[in-house]
């Protein structure tokens, strides 16, 4: 079934063409999809906008169109810029790819979109490949051993037509992209969460035992490997190094971030991502499940723990800090960074100062008069002066990166707690009932 998703408007606001959504904008829309609608603004922000360098408006890079999303992040060092959609936006196609988030495993993994295909990787660690043009299975493949039972999806990654799927039974596997066909598999330490990064034929991926893993991408041989220090609590989440150049940034558990070469695994600096002041419950977990960025010589990355950083790549280096702490990866465009903090906040951050532009409150109970049934955000992406976002409860957003304004918002049936991603023009969910949606 075909149904609109986010129709916009084009009005032009601060330097940019902001889009906002027709049926939610206007009182003359007509019929609304059913249930009690609930903003997801609310005002309960602890962060405050601060003076930037010059108070100018915000400006970023014009959207840029991008052919594929080959790995989680989009490319290895997770930097995608300001990517182009179409200003009006229509759902095509829904596939579903297999088992979603359960009780007893969760559906950790972006779809991927290389050439014709969009892979992904359900939460029983079955790979599905589908065409892009109608959402059609073009093969399907098991790779869960029939003596184990699956806790979590692993994740894809894509490169020179092979698939690299890092599975919850602690092998790493190449697959042939056009048939599903397994071209190697390499047993690591320990499962893993996160998915691989792939650059210039080396495949990388950390393990849950805090194992990081280089291996040749044409036959999985390791090339090398380093071992941070194992965190006994972690969330239940993966996350994926950033790999730019010669630098490979990989995140730990226990909070420590390691710049590792990318040729023979040394360690060029280490940097622990915590704050020491957090002592109370769940606060105390270290870890780090957004994904570092690497852009323009500077590394950012957001730990769990309360900790908002830049670092300079080659020397490790600070060049500021904050006290915010979120689970979701940023995103950098220009001289801005995007988040959804620990608290329901999306922010916007000048990375030349880390001085906070503008704060915007997401919802943050689904009952807000009880505060019951946290919801969970994910994203954003940045696609034609939107930032796309979703959540577990189901709805969509698009927020102005200019002002943080909610530009429109819809539900969808099924949440969402993988960030979308984007592909020539087009913006795919993957739900937690392993539902790819495809807009375009």
């Amino acid at each position: 079934m075909v149904r609109p998703f986010l129709r916009f408007l084009l009005p032009l606001l601060v330097g940019g063409i902001l889009v906002g959504c027709d049926d939610l904008l206007s009182e003359d829309s007509g019929p609304t999809l059913p249930g009690k609608r609930i903003s997801i603004l609310t005002h309960e922000s602890a962060l405050k906008p601060e003076a930037t360098k010059s108070d100018a408006k915000i400006l970023l890079p014009p959207p840029d169109p991008n052919a594929d999303w080959p790995q989680a992040g989009g490319a290895s060092n997770h930097a995608m810029h300001h990517l182009s959609i179409n200003d009006r936006m229509t759902q095509v196609w829904s596939t579903n790819t297999g088992d979603g988030t359960t009780k007893r495993s969760r559906l950790l993994a972006q779809p991927i979109v290389a050439g014709d295909f969009v892979f992904t990787v359900d939460s029983s660690n079955q790979v599905t490949a589908l065409g892009v043009k109608t959402g059609r299975k073009i093969w399907q493949k098991d790779l869960l051993p029939g003596d184990m039972t699956a806790s979590s999806s692993g994740g894809v990654a894509y490169e020179d037509g092979r698939v690299f799927v890092s599975t919850s039974f602690a092998q790493l596997i190449a697959l042939d992209a056009k048939t599903g066909k397994v071209l190697w598999r390499q047993h690591l330490s320990g499962p893993m969460r996160g998915a691989p990064t792939v650059r210039a034929g080396r495949v990388v991926v950390v393990t849950v035992d805090d194992h990081t893993y280089c291996v040749a991408a044409d036959d999985g041989q390791i090339v090398w490997s380093h071992q941070g220090a194992s965190e006994p609590a972690s969330m239940l989440a993966g996350n994926s190094p950033a790999v730019d150049g010669n630098f490979v940034v990989v995140p730990y558990s226990s909070g420590e971030l390691f710049a590792l070469r990318i040729e023979n695994g040394s360690v060029v600096w280490q940097y622990s991502v915590s704050n020491v002041a957090r002592t109370q419950g769940v606060a105390t977990l270290t870890d780090i499940t957004g994904r570092p960025v690497i852009d323009r010589g500077r590394v950012y990355v957001v730990g769990h723990a309360d900790v908002l950083v830049a670092l300079d790549l080659r020397t490790g280096k600070r060049l500021w800090s904050r006290d915010i702490g979120g689970i979701e990866s940023p995103w950098v465009a220009g001289d801005y960074l995007f988040l959804i903090t620990n608290n329901n906040e999306l922010i916007a951050v000048d990375t030349t100062s880390g001085n906070l532009v503008w704060v915007t409150q997401l919802q943050t109970w689904k009952s807000p008069e009880k505060k019951k049934d946290r919801v969970v955000w994910t994203g954003p992406v940045l696609a034609s002066n939107r930032l796309i976002i979703g959540s577990n409860t189901g709805k969509l957003a698009s927020v102005s990166p200019y002002t943080g304004a909610i530009l429109g918002q819809t539900d969808i049936d099924d949440g969402v707690s993988v960030p979308p991603v984007v592909a020539n023009n087009s913006l795919y969910f993957y739900t937690d009932d392993a539902d790819v949606l495809a807009f375009r």
